[in-house]
């Protein structure tokens, strides 16, 4: 990447942002918010889903992990080709995509709660495999990306690109799966 384009796509003030105070940040507000979604689901009484437009935010929220999917391999296409400025587009529509699931998701269950799997037989250990390692894996997912994002955005590419290699794979994981416990739901419905 040349210097002119790499001082472009830098954000000023995260460059003067030490690593260990962005890294404990970072750590700080993924973990609130995943112990939020952990209140929200298993410890806080649902309002009820009674209003139809709740009922038809797991349909949202499959078409965002959706466009998310479509989004993270189009950016990976366009790092690959090294069009980086294509490829960040692609990142931040991501990130925003990602984070409107995210919204759309702590609004669904605090109105519903917990959504219980009815399947029977050999489709629940393949459903609760699939949940369980999406459950573990999202919560290193936010992390992994504010960091990627800070690494990018504060000019310290080398080490955005290796943060990235954990990154997309997880992400792109997490959001497939999102799409695929939808289904799963929703054949039985």
């Amino acid at each position: 990447m040349d210097s002119t384009l790499s001082e472009e796509l830098t954000v000023q003030f995260l460059k003067e942002i030490s690593v260990k105070k962005a890294i404990t940040t970072i750590l700080i507000v993924s973990g609130a918010a995943f112990l939020f979604l952990l209140y929200l689901l298993y410890v806080n009484e649902s309002e009820g889903a009674s209003a139809n437009w709740v009922k038809e935010l797991p349909a949202l929220n499959a078409f965002l992990n959706s466009v998310s999917t479509l989004l993270i391999l189009s950016g990976y296409v366009a790092i690959r080709k090294k069009k980086f400025k294509v490829h960040m587009r692609f990142m931040l529509t991501a990130f925003i995509t990602s984070s409107l699931f995210l919204i759309s998701y702590l609004v669904y269950h605090h109105y519903a709660g917990d959504t219980p799997f009815p399947g029977q037989g050999f489709i629940r250990p393949i459903y609760f495999t699939i949940l369980i390692s999406h459950i573990i894996l999202s919560a290193f997912v936010v992390p992994l990306v504010l960091t990627s994002y800070y690494f990018a955005f504060s000019g310290k590419f080398k080490t955005h690109r290796k943060v990235s290699k954990w990154t997309f794979p997880i992400w792109l994981y997490v959001s497939v799966t999102g799409v695929t416990i939808y289904f799963m739901l929703n054949a039985y419905v």
